[in-house]
């Protein structure tokens, strides 16, 4: 009975010890600019807010139904497409992804951080951003993105769902709220 006890305290322990440590974040690709970790990111806005921008590159409908960073600025690299296909949705490439940072940003002074759903599209991003005249230590993507990556451990409940890492399961504040200034801007434009 003592070594049962034992056992399930060590095991409780080990495992409590691997949670505090947090998730271990890895780019998706390799891309132009650096990596950071939302936790790293937020600081990052937070120590800089007038010059450091956190770009969120996926669709409108994430950034509108799934949420977003609060105070984050919705340019899509890709938009789905009204063809449906084997996965759904197809998606398009914006081809004013680079003319769209150039908008809202200068590149002389400001930095970004850039995320979409788990850090794949957002490695294509940087890239353009850099082409785009963005220096490469302006250009960060935010390894994880807002919803993280896919927990692969099969005995757990949440295998195959988007429950490792992240912004959102990090706790980092975020919203469902539109706010115009955020949004789309080519969309407020129409």
């Amino acid at each position: 009975m003592k070594k049962s006890i034992l056992s399930i305290a060590i095991i409780f322990l080990l495992t409590s010890l691997a949670y505090a440590g947090g998730y271990i974040y890895e780019s998706e690709q390799d891309h132009l600019g650096g990596n950071i970790t939302p936790a790293e990111a937020y600081k990052m806005v937070q120590k800089n807010p007038d010059h450091t921008f956190l770009v969120d590159c996926r669709t409108q409908a994430e950034f509108q139904f799934v949420g977003h960073p609060k105070n984050s600025y919705n340019i899509p690299v890709k938009f789905l497409s009204t063809k449906a296909g084997k996965k759904g949705y197809g998606v398009l490439t914006n081809p004013n992804f680079a003319q769209d940072l150039l908008t809202c940003f200068n590149p002389e002074t400001d930095t970004l951080i850039i995320f979409c759903r788990s850090g794949g599209r957002s490695s294509t991003a940087c890239n353009k951003a850099v082409k785009a005249g963005f220096a490469e230590n302006k250009v960060f993507n935010m390894m994880g993105g807002f919803e993280g990556g896919k927990n692969k451990n099969m005995d757990s409940i949440y295998n195959g769902k988007r429950w490792a890492g992240g912004w959102k399961l990090e706790g980092l504040p975020w919203t469902y709220k539109m706010n115009k200034k955020f949004i789309y801007k080519p969309d407020i434009q129409r």
